[in-house]
């Protein structure tokens, strides 16, 4: 059992992160520690999606799926069924990594929009 919540809890961070990394913007345009965060979680993920490595997430609940018990199918609950399939979508690794690429782009284009040394060239 100990094992199967460390793995729901790790999908749930998973979703956590992701989310993190697509609106992260919106915070780390006030706060200096969290737009380090989000632009290195941000070439982090891009790092990922070249090399076609795998999260070390994905790698802990995969873990913990193991330890909990191999053969189960979908037995959790409904959110993490549902978190999963938003985190493992089925799309070819190119199309990954474009996607990635394009987040990477609308995040640099947010951050250089609301800084005010950009405002101050615009002028």
């Amino acid at each position: 059992m100990l094992y199967k919540l460390l793995a729901d809890i790790t999908v749930l961070l998973h979703l956590l992160w992701i989310i993190f990394l697509i609106f992260g913007a919106f915070l780390g345009v006030r706060n200096r520690v969290v737009r380090i965060l989000h632009i290195a979680g941000l070439a982090f993920a891009v790092v990922l999606n070249v090399f076609g490595w795998y999260c070390p997430l994905t790698h802990i609940e995969l873990w913990a799926k193991l330890r909990h018990d191999p053969s189960l199918a979908y037995t959790g609950s409904f959110i993490i069924h549902y978190a999963e399939e938003l985190i493992y979508v089925n799309l070819p690794h190119s199309s990954l990594l474009v996607l990635a690429i394009l987040l990477c782009g609308i995040n640099a284009w947010y951050y250089l929009s609301k800084s005010a040394v950009w405002k101050r060239r615009r002028s």
